[in-house]
Order: C-alpha cells, then structure tokens, then sequence
C-alpha cells in the first residue's frame, strides 16, 4: 500500500506538518505525564481508524516502558482496572473531544469537571491541545491513507 500524497515529499504539506509538529512539542513538554499523553494520542487514533498514529504511538509508549497489558485495554478502558482516575479521564475527555460531531453538546460539564479533578490548567491546556492535534495528524494520515506497520522508534525525532 501507498499513500495518496507523499507528506514529506510536497513543499506544503511538509511545511504545514513541521508546524503542527511544533505546537505539538509544547503540549509534550508540560507536566501532563509522557504515559498519559500516549495514551491520549492512541485513544483518539483508534477512534479515528488511523492506523498510522495507532502503530506510531503504541511503539513509542511500549518503549517509554508502557505494558502491553494497558496498551492492548485502551479501547475498553471502561472495564480495565490497570488505568488510573486520572488516566480515565483524561480518556473519557480525549473521546468526547474526538467525537465533537457525534454528540450536539461536544464536551460535557461532567467529564471537563471531573478532568479538571485531575490536571491543573495548564495540565488541561495542554491535554486539550493534544487531543485536538492528534485529532489533526489522524485526518490527515486518513485522508492520504498513510500505511501503518513500518514505524521506528524516534523516527520524527
């Protein structure tokens, strides 16, 4: 399988993906924890049918010493008892987020109140700010039909 567009390849798609990949660098480096923020990415990314995103952020957190046993329950994070409050959360947000279109109200007073439990603002900030860019890179991987499966660690570092 090949992509419709070579991402990197094209001036314009490059140039917009560098800087969307910037935006993301300062939501990665605030204190939301690195665990969380994985499985923020590949929550929205199963939601999204991305598999490049899924293949991409399941690798990387299995190298930051994530267990398979929590990677192989995100998409029933609901019955699993391996995710904390906070974690499922910070799930319960990310899918509400990612579903904008199928709920009329977007996000409820309930699940923000109860994120807002877990995170303090900037924490929130940057929780929102990832949801809302990997809901991003999803569609754009979707759209082009970006082939999963060849992901090496570090590989945009």
């Amino acid at each position: 399988m090949e992509a419709r567009l070579n991402l990197f390849g094209n001036a314009i798609s490059a140039k917009v993906l560098k800087h969307v990949t910037s935006a993301g660098k300062a939501a990665s480096d605030s204190t939301l924890p690195a665990a969380t923020q994985e499985l923020v990415k590949i929550r929205a990314s199963q939601i999204n049918g991305c598999g490049f995103c899924t293949d991409m952020h399941t690798k990387e957190a299995t190298h930051a010493g994530e267990t398979s046993v929590r990677l192989n329950l995100i998409a029933t994070w609901r019955e699993a008892t391996v995710f904390t409050d906070a974690e499922r959360a910070a799930l319960e947000l990310t899918e509400q987020g990612t579903r904008i279109a199928d709920a009329a109200g977007g996000v409820t007073d309930e699940v923000w109140a109860n994120a807002a439990k877990h995170y303090d603002e900037d924490q929130l900030a940057a929780l929102v700010s990832l949801i809302a860019l990997i809901n991003a890179f999803n569609r754009v991987n979707v759209i082009v039909q970006q082939p999963a499966g060849d992901y090496r660690i570090g590989q945009f570092a």
